[in-house]
């Protein structure tokens, strides 16, 4: 959808409190995501030494990949944990009082890591990552609840591809700054993990000044005053009786409705192609594998013969592929809608990866195979940020 100018001064509240929200919400998820890659070595250099000042004994290699494997699992850990409590105290305290309670979560862990070094404590950096996972867990789920509730009708699609933008714009944060040139050197890697403290610190200090998500105000809180205050700051100062209306009938529904049980959910008839189309789409984008190619781009960068000071900046290269192609899909998908982006963007996602796949096995036998896996890495990329991502 195009926005003209006199749209984006009516509704400047709206777009200012998307970006708000997405600094604290889906931005770090994406900057842990990509973020941890960079100091690798200095993390686990850094269990070594701790260990030798324990133990007058160098950590073993199974026991450093162990110890590696739990600070980087207890992030996923943190954001099971985090995920399975944000529905229940989002509908009892609301959104905005989360998120700002949320955001201490991250300070405290941005604290821990800080001082890990003086303390000496590779389990203050396992303590941290979990609670970091617990906050992305969270706040990935109210910023998109957070989200829905506030965009108006005609601005609902920008406003559900901005989550994706966040997410993808929080991975380009996390690589580029773990550049050499930024923090990618070993005396700020402490530093570098614990910035997740400043975006925390960003929205608990602007949201305050943004309002409550107006269906809250209304069907939960009964304050309606309060509700039109809040649509005239997020949509511009008119008349907004007819969406009051609509969140009305909307509460009346829900009123005159049984909430379903899991099992019941299950098994009714009329849910069923919707529940269908729902794990569908969750099951590929999380099996899709975006996050396995963060992981182990390097390894085909290195088979590409590209040397180890030129990668990181190939690694950026594929955040910003992924960031650039999630904008281009919101630019277009209500024109093409959201159906044929989606076929499009996981057969194109089918095909680079099959390709991938064979150009691997091949890379021995051929010079400039693995040239070929490096263009096909980033079609993959572009395609999931087209096609997966929405």
């Amino acid at each position: 959808m195009s926005l003209w100018p006199k749209e984006l001064v009516q509704y400047h509240g709206l777009f200012m409190l998307i970006f708000v929200l997405g600094i604290g919400g889906s931005f770090q998820y994406g900057f842990h995501i990509s973020v941890i890659n960079s100091p690798s070595q200095f993390v686990k250099s850094f269990i070594n030494d701790t260990w030798m000042h324990r133990y007058d004994l160098p950590v073993t290699d199974n026991s450093l990949r162990l110890l590696w494997s739990f600070i980087v699992s207890s992030y996923c850990i943190g954001g099971l944990l985090g995920s399975l409590g944000s529905g229940y105290l989002s509908s009892k305290y609301g959104k905005k009082r989360c998120l700002l309670c949320g955001d201490v979560i991250p300070m405290v862990a941005a604290l821990l890591m800080g001082l890990s070094p003086t303390a000496k404590s590779f389990e203050m950096i396992l303590i941290a990552r979990l609670l970091y996972g617990i906050n992305a867990g969270f706040g990935l789920n109210i910023h998109s609840q957070y989200a829905g509730e506030i965009a108006d009708k005609k601005l609902r699609g920008f406003t559900s591809i901005s989550i994706s933008i966040f997410v993808t714009t929080g991975k380009l944060a996390g690589q580029m700054l773990g550049l050499r040139e930024i923090l990618g050197i070993e005396s700020q890697w402490c530093l570098l993990l614990a910035l997740s403290g400043f975006w925390a610190l960003a929205q608990m200090v602007t949201l305050p000044f943004f309002p409550e998500s107006p269906p809250y105000l209304l069907m939960e809180k009964k304050d309606k005053d309060g509700c039109i205050q809040a649509l005239k700051q997020l949509w511009g100062d008119r008349d907004h009786q007819k969406e009051i209306d609509e969140m009305l009938q909307e509460q009346a529904s829900r009123r005159s409705s049984r909430s379903l049980t899991v099992l019941e959910l299950l098994r009714e008839p009329s849910l069923r192609w919707q529940l269908y189309m729902l794990l569908a789409l969750t099951i590929a984008l999380q099996l899709c594998g975006m996050n396995a190619v963060y992981f182990y781009a390097v390894e085909v960068f290195k088979a590409a013969g590209f040397q180890d000071k030129e990668i990181p900046y190939l690694t950026v290269g594929i955040g910003a592929c992924e960031s650039a192609s999630v904008i281009l899909c919101g630019l277009i998908v209500h024109h093409l809608g959201k159906r044929r982006i989606l076929l499009a963007g996981y057969a194109s996602v089918i095909l680079s990866l099959g390709l991938l796949t064979l150009t691997i096995s091949l890379q021995d036998m051929f010079s400039w195979m693995p040239y070929c896996s490096v263009i096909l890495l980033f079609m993959y990329t572009l395609s999931f940020g087209i096609g997966a991502s929405e």
